[in-house]
């Protein structure tokens, strides 16, 4: 067994960084990893999340998601991974692998993650090796969510004013 080092930032518009660096077995599983990084960000595991196998250019790739979400799918489909039963190593192609972490899909928390190392020896447990600026509260996005919620409403009512349909001589 070897440690993977990754760094794991979070993705806002702020331009202040925030990151973490987490050491990891790479025989540990995605619910393992995933429960790291929520501690090191103090966020709570009370949230769907997925991971995202990524390339270069953060696009998403296969999901891994934290449960099983499928209902009488068919067997020809690919279905996402689940956290619990899918270990880090069967998914590292990369010696920078990276992954996408999107936690919470109301509020939409993203995280990028990098692999950037590989130690000779593992931890028993994840570790927290580094952490880089403040994490902003969990439920922070609240806000930001119900003023783009009150905006979208309020175009709504403007374009339900301007769709208004003349139906000129018939009568109903």
């Amino acid at each position: 067994m070897v440690g993977l080092k990754f760094r794991v930032l979070l993705d806002s518009k702020s331009k202040n960084e925030v990151f973490r660096d987490i050491l990891i077995s790479d025989s540990d599983n995605f619910e393992s990893f995933y429960k790291a990084i929520l501690q090191a960000y103090n966020f709570t595991e009370d949230q769907m999340a997925s991971f995202y196998m990524s390339n270069h250019n953060w696009d998403k790739g296969f999901e891994i998601s934290l449960f099983d979400m499928t209902y009488g799918e068919d067997d020809s489909q690919i279905l996402p991974g689940i956290m619990s039963e899918c270990t880090i190593k069967e998914y590292i192609q990369d010696p920078d692998q990276k992954m996408i972490l999107v936690h919470d899909f109301l509020r939409m928390w993203m995280f990028l993650v990098e692999l950037i190392g590989i130690e000779k020896e593992a931890p028993e447990q994840p570790k927290l090796i580094l952490s880089v600026g403040d994490a902003p509260a969990e439920d922070s996005r609240t806000q930001e969510n119900a003023d783009l919620q009150f905006e979208t409403e309020s175009e709504m009512e403007d374009e339900d004013e301007e769709d208004e349909f003349d139906f000129g001589e018939y009568d109903y």
